[in-house]
């Protein structure tokens, strides 16, 4: 899967968050449950997903394009995403 990602995003995720937006290139994306994000209008439609990273869940949020994915924020799963991903 090709990635791209902002730099300067990047540093701000990995500061935030303690990951840098590359790893999502490792996540497991045949069995990753992805939506649409509605919460605001972003002028682009933005997807949310949940998948594996080794043994671990991350939440990543990207745009799908033409040329691959351009991921806008990535980080740990939190406790209701692991359920959300459980139950589906």
């Amino acid at each position: 899967m090709d990635i791209t990602f902002d730099p300067a995003k990047d540093a701000r995720n990995r500061a935030k968050h303690g990951v840098s937006l590359a790893l999502a290139a490792d996540i497991e994306w045949d069995t990753a449950l992805s939506w649409t994000d509605t919460r605001q209008d972003y002028g682009e439609d933005r997807q949310c997903g949940i998948g594996y990273i080794g043994l671990r869940l991350f939440y990543v949020v990207y745009v799908d394009q033409a040329e691959g994915l351009r991921i806008i924020s990535l980080r740990k799963a939190t406790k209701s995403e692991i359920d959300r991903y459980a139950t589906s």
